[in-house]
């Protein structure tokens, strides 16, 4: 029960902060960019802070495609799966609900995307690969770095910087989500366009996860332990 809790509690944590550097800040001059980077850096944040947080308890997977692969990978108990995802669902559902009390507050009222997710200027085809690969990117990162029995300090840094530089990268095309509970719970409270296309911000990082969760099982990537042996006389 506290490894449900804990992604309840991360999930909710990751889309209220990501998600909110979307709906809720106003970088004016302070982000030449308009405001790309310091999303980038919010939701990477977001992830290092309960990486450390929750981490100990969890895992710290926070999204249904990362559990996919885990599970995959052979790292996580088949029992775990649907309780870990319904744990991150809800918690993002949560997330976007405490955001959207927050937004609609705003002399301008609610906001129309909660999601900040979603394509125009990209074909569909060009959407879902994005966030296929990107999701197997990431996913691939997290069991590389987490794997044997020496796990070090900086894993959950180097997932984090993982999952910004990947917002740096495709935030222009999709807006980035690699999450199908980070694009889920915001949805809701978005309608229209959003839920019309969360069907691919559900099926590509879920594809892209199992992707990498079934590669790392072959082992081709898999660490090994090099031991040097002193010459004999």
């Amino acid at each position: 029960m506290k490894a449900y809790v804990s992604e309840l509690f991360g999930t909710f944590f990751l889309v209220f902060i990501g998600c909110g550097s979307v709906v809720l800040g106003d970088f004016g001059a302070l982000i030449p960019t308009g405001g790309a980077l310091a999303i980038a850096f919010a939701f990477g944040i977001a992830v290092v802070a309960m990486a450390y947080a929750v981490g100990p308890v969890s895992g710290a997977h926070l999204n249904p495609a990362v559990t996919l692969g885990a599970f995959l990978a052979g790292r996580l108990p088949a029992r775990d799966v649907a309780p870990y995802m319904a744990a991150q669902v809800v918690g993002g559902v949560l997330g976007a609900l405490v955001l959207w009390i927050i937004a609609t507050g705003a002399a301008s009222g609610a906001p129309t995307n909660l999601a900040a997710n979603g394509w125009s200027d990209y074909s569909t085809a060009a959407a879902f690969i994005a966030e296929m690969v990107a999701t197997f990117i990431f996913v691939m990162v997290i069991l590389g770095v987490t794997a044997g029995k020496h796990i070090t300090v900086m894993a959950g840094l180097v997932i984090g910087l993982t999952l910004t530089a990947i917002h740096i990268c495709f935030i222009a095309v999709t807006g980035t989500s690699v999450n199908p509970a980070r694009s889920i719970g915001p949805a809701l409270f978005s309608g229209g366009t959003a839920m019309a296309q969360l069907w691919l911000f559900i099926a590509a990082p879920l594809i892209g996860g199992a992707a990498a969760g079934l590669l790392y099982r072959t082992g081709v990537l898999e660490k090994t332990e090099i031991v040097l042996k002193k010459a004999r006389a």
